[in-house]
């Protein structure tokens, strides 16, 4: 595992046990419709984070969830398992986690319809084959020592017909690896967007709001580390994916075999 996956993984670590607030649902970047307007409908109490939601609403968009099994691999804080288990109307959904301090606060905080967490790793995955018929992955990889085990375990869990729902970012130097990764995996590439400028978009619109909490929530001590992990305008993060040194993708895969599940 690289130094920077490391970090990354670390700081998850400390946010985990550190931030127990059950109002931080979610840690992603987030996503920018245009205009508003076309955004998901969505309840009040949600309304804080639809920047947040809008990124699993994309990663979702074409693929119907009803009364289906879906895994959340990477669930971090429950925000996205919790938003699909009560917008999407699944059979069950189960949000997994290598933080243990993560899947307790998520069973702590997190409750809705057929909704449950487990400690696990996504490259050894702690389910039967053909478990699921959709695994969700939002900004979550990009800590895993190897993209082709976690493909190899996504394939090995999902029905046939079933479909890995994935976004995440890289370095520029490293898209075109996961891009071949993706390509040439075991799952059947359907769709690819690149999707930087939705994020960065967030990122710049949500700023002024998540400093805030920042401040209300972060140890100070942390802060420092916390900012560019945050992607703040300012910081080396923001910066580089305004350059488009860094980069963010979405993505559909689907299971070879019957007809797309759900």
């Amino acid at each position: 595992m690289s130094v920077r996956q490391l970090a990354w993984r670390a700081l998850y670590e400390v946010l985990a046990a550190r931030v127990q607030r059950p109002e931080w649902a979610f840690m992603n970047y987030g996503y920018l419709v245009q205009p508003p307007a076309d955004g998901p409908p969505l309840d009040a109490a949600d309304e804080p984070d639809r920047l947040c939601i809008q990124l699993y609403d994309h990663v979702l968009t074409g693929t119907d969830l009803r009364g289906a099994d879906v895994l959340e691999v990477g669930c971090g804080r429950g925000g996205g398992a919790s938003f699909i288990a009560r917008y999407r109307a699944p059979r069950t959904t189960i949000g997994l986690d290598l933080s243990r301090r993560a899947i307790a606060l998520c069973r702590r905080y997190r409750r809705a319809p057929g909704l449950s967490f487990v400690q696990g790793d996504a490259l050894a995955l702690p389910f039967p084959d053909g478990a699921f018929d959709a695994v969700v992955n939002v900004e979550s990889s990009h800590c895993y020592s190897s993209m082709d085990d976690f493909l190899a375990e996504v394939h090995r869990v999902l029905r046939p017909g079933g479909s890995l729902l994935f976004a995440d970012l890289r370095p520029a130097r490293e898209m075109a690896a996961l891009r071949r990764g993706l390509g040439e995996g075991p799952l059947e590439l359907v769709e690819l967007h690149d999707i930087t400028a939705h994020v960065r978009g967030a990122l710049d619109i949500d700023d002024d709001r998540r400093r805030a909490l920042m401040e209300a929530w972060i140890p100070r001590r942390f802060h420092r580390a916390f900012e560019p992990f945050a992607g703040f305008r300012g910081t080396a993060t923001f910066a580089r994916l305004e350059r488009r040194e860094i980069q963010y993708v979405s993505a559909r895969l689907v299971k070879a075999g019957a007809s797309e599940a759900a």
